[in-house]
C-alpha cells in the first residue's frame, strides 16, 4: 500500500479509499446490490488487510446502516487511531422539518448520530454531501467549524458542487477564520472528465486534496462498453442516469482502456486507476469494492505507472459530456 498526504494538510490517508456506499440494507436503500452486514465485514476486513486505512461513508447510505456496519467492524478489526474514516451530511434522514440539509440544526444533530453509528468520539473528515440551497453558506460552515472545535471532526471536507460555490466556501471560511474545507470529494474518471474544466485547477490552487468517487464509472470501465448484466448495472438508475446518455461517445475511450489492458496484461480496472492516481491532485480513488477480489485489484493498480504516450492514448477520445453531480 502507498500513502499520501490529504491536499496540503499533514493527515496521511491510504491511495485507495473503500468506499461504503454498498454495504447496508437492501431495504432501506435505494440500491438493490448492497451487501449485507457479514459480506460487507468480509470486504472491509480484507481492506485492511491489505494496508488500506481510509474508508468513506454517508448518512444516508442505507438510511444509516453502512456507518453502523463499517463502525462495528472497525472496532472489531482495527485500532482508531490506525484508520481515517470519512462521512457525510446532508441526505433526507427522516421526514418533516430539519430530516435533511445543512442547516445548524440538522449538522449539530446528524453529527452526534453518525458518531454513535460508527461507535468513535470523531470523524477524521466530516463532507458535506451536497450543496444546500437553502442554507446560508455561512450558517453551514459556522457549524462545521463548531464541529471541528468541539472535536467531533479533524477535518472538513465537501463533494459535488460547481467551482464557484467551492471557491464562495473556501473565502467565507478564510474570511470569518473558520475551518477550511481541505478535500474535494467529485464526480471523476475517464469517461467523466469535466471537472478538469475548473474544479481541479482550483484544488491545486487551494491545496486540496481530491478524492474522486466513481473512479471506473460504476464498472463501465473494466467491461466491454456494451457489457451490463451486472445485478448494479441492471438496476442502479442512478449511474444509468450519469452514463446511459453518453455511451456511444464514451465507447472509444472503454475500448482504448481494454487495448491498454491487454498489451500490458493487467485488468482494465489497473489501466483506469493508474491513470486516475497520476492526476494532480488527486490523493485517494474513492473504490465502491463490493468483494475482495475488486480491492486486490484496485490495490494491484498502484504498481502500474502510465508513461505520456499511453496517458495521451487514453485522453484522446474523450468529448465533453453534460454536467452530471453537482445537480
Amino acid at each position: 500500500m502507498e500513502y499520501t498526504r490529504l491536499g496540503a494538510t499533514g493527515l496521511e490517508v491510504s491511495r485507495i479509499c473503500l468506499g461504503c456506499m454498498g454495504f447496508g440494507d437492501a431495504s432501506r436503500w435505494v440500491h438493490q446490490w448492497v451487501l449485507n452486514e457479514a459480506d460487507s465485514r468480509s470486504v472491509i476486513k480484507h481492506a485492511l488487510e491489505l494496508g488500506i486505512t481510509f474508508f468513506d461513508t454517508a448518512n444516508i447510505y442505507s438510511l444509516g446502516e453502512s456507518e453502523r456496519i463499517l463502525g462495528q467492524a472497525l472496532r472489531d478489526f482495527a485500532r482508531r487511531d490506525e484508520v481515517v474514516i470519512a462521512t457525510k451530511v446532508f441526505g433526507r434522514m427522516r421526514d418533516g422539518a430539519n430530516g435533511a440539509g445543512l442547516s445548524r440544526k440538522a449538522i449539530m444533530h446528524e453529527i452526534d448520530q453518525s458518531l454513535s453509528r460508527l461507535q468513535t468520539d470523531w470523524v477524521d473528515l466530516y463532507q458535506i454531501h451536497r450543496w444546500d440551497a437553502q442554507t446560508p453558506i455561512e450558517e453551514t460552515l459556522e457549524a462545521l467549524n463548531d464541529v471541528v472545535r468541539a472535536g467531533k471532526a479533524r477535518y472538513i471536507g465537501a463533494s459535488a458542487m460547481w467551482a464557484w460555490q467551492f471557491q464562495r466556501a473556501l473565502h467565507v471560511a478564510e474570511r470569518h477564520g473558520w475551518s477550511r474545507f481541505v478535500s474535494m470529494q467529485n464526480h471523476f474518471n475517464l469517461i467523466y472528465r469535466e471537472e478538469e474544466r475548473e474544479m481541479l485547477p482550483l484544488c491545486r490552487a487551494e491545496g486540496i486534496g481530491v478524492i474522486p468517487y466513481s473512479p471506473l464509472a460504476s464498472g463501465r470501465l473494466t467491461r466491454d462498453w456494451n457489457h451490463s448484466d451486472t445485478a448494479r448495472a441492471t438496476t442502479d438508475q442512478i449511474q444509468k442516469g450519469k452514463y446511459d446518455a453518453a455511451a456511444d461517445a464514451d465507447r472509444p475511450v472503454i475500448e482504448r482502456v481494454a487495448e491498454l489492458a491487454a498489451q500490458r496484461g493487467v485488468p482494465r480496472a489497473h489501466i483506469a486507476l493508474a491513470w486516475l492516481l497520476q492526476q494532480q491532485p488527486v490523493a485517494a480513488p474513492i473504490v465502491g469494492a463490493t468483494s475482495t477480489a475488486h480491492l486486490d485489484i484496485a490495490v494491484g493498480a498502484l504498481g502500474v505507472r502510465l508513461d505520456a504516450v499511453e496517458v495521451a492514448s487514453l485522453e484522446a477520445p474523450y468529448v465533453p459530456h453534460r454536467v452530471v453531480g453537482p445537480l
